[in-house]
């Protein structure tokens, strides 16, 4: 990297500190007037007859004063704190892992019968499949209904995600309705947070045809992939005496909502092909995701803390205090 390429992305993570460059100037021109050992002879006697009326010991006229010592440490510390930084470095947190976030729809829909146990039931246990499948990535939980809820952040413990996604039921969702774009938005923010590649896997019944464009929106500023499971049974299915009313599966609609995310529909089945094909189609949005993921600026502070410390050492010689009146 050339010095100008340098220059040009140098900057401070946390300017902030800066401002106290400001207290710390009035205090070394306030420390340095009462310093001066001749300011009293300076008021009576003509500046072009003082040098040559004084003896200095030593050379003193030239030396380093602690004053002088005490401006640049606290003017290194204050950089120090400002976090100069001028380079990217891979993220301390990525841990070289990948992430994924389930997002499960939890509305009185989800809780029809026409897949056994229910609709809700069953997208419980194929996130449990899931999650036995992909034992290598952290994964995340989000709920939704009308709004969105994190559930659990990213984490590479499956049994507290196994937990709360059983937990799950309509009753305890604050608001009614189906804000999937909401749910969507709060998964690639977290991913982005985390700053790992990524894949979001959807578990829902239907897509509301209105959210399309949001949806397409969201892939297009930058989110990742999403897949969806399917978890409606067809118009062929009749439901079992005492089933809540739902819609059959729509898979045109659901699959318009996959590609307008970047991703794919996959429909439910009573063995775990399913969770299998999903699984490798979240390998494949991991592994193509962009490389500069899971990068951050350097911190370069550090680096002038050797230095603050050893002109702090100076004020442990004799004569090197520097006194506040």
């Amino acid at each position: 990297m050339d010095i100008f390429s340098t220059l040009s992305q140098f900057h401070f993570l946390r300017p902030g500190w800066l401002l106290l460059l400001i207290p710390a100037a009035l205090l070394m021109w306030s420390v340095y007037q009462r310093s001066d050992s001749l300011s009293g002879w300076k008021k009576v006697i003509s500046p072009q007859l003082l040098d040559h009326l004084l003896l200095l010991e030593g050379g003193e006229g030239g030396r380093w004063r602690p004053v002088y010592m005490l401006g640049f440490a606290w003017l290194f510390g204050v950089f120090a704190l400002a976090g100069p930084s001028w380079q990217l470095q891979d993220s301390p947190f990525s841990e070289d892992q990948a992430a994924m976030f389930i997002v499960v729809k939890v509305t009185p829909e989800m809780l029809s019968m026409d897949i056994q146990p229910s609709r809700l039931q069953r997208s419980i246990l194929k996130i449990h499949d899931l999650l036995n499948l992909k034992k290598d990535v952290r994964t995340g939980l989000i709920a939704y209904a009308g709004s969105a809820h994190l559930v659990m952040p990213l984490t590479s413990d499956a049994g507290i995600i196994n937990s709360f996604a059983e937990a799950l039921e309509p009753g305890i969702m604050p608001l009614p309705g189906d804000e999937i774009a909401e749910a969507i938005a709060l998964a690639n923010q977290r991913l982005e947070k985390a700053a790992v590649p990524g894949s979001i896997v959807l578990f829902t019944d239907a897509v509301d045809s209105s959210q399309l464009n949001v949806l397409k929106e969201l892939r297009q500023q930058g989110g990742v992939e999403v897949h969806i499971l399917a978890m409606a049974a067809g118009p062929e299915v009749i439901p079992p005496v005492g089933s809540p009313p739902a819609p059959p599966l729509d898979i045109d609609t659901l699959g318009a909502a996959a590609k307008a995310m970047g991703g794919s529909v996959t429909r439910v089945t009573a063995d775990k092909g399913d969770v299998e094909d999903l699984g490798a189609k979240i390998e494949r949005s991991i592994s193509n995701a962009p490389a500069q993921e899971g990068q951050q600026w350097k911190d370069a502070g550090y680096y002038l803390l050797p230095l603050v410390a050893l002109l702090m050492l100076s004020f442990f010689r004799h004569g090197g205090a520097v006194v506040i009146e």
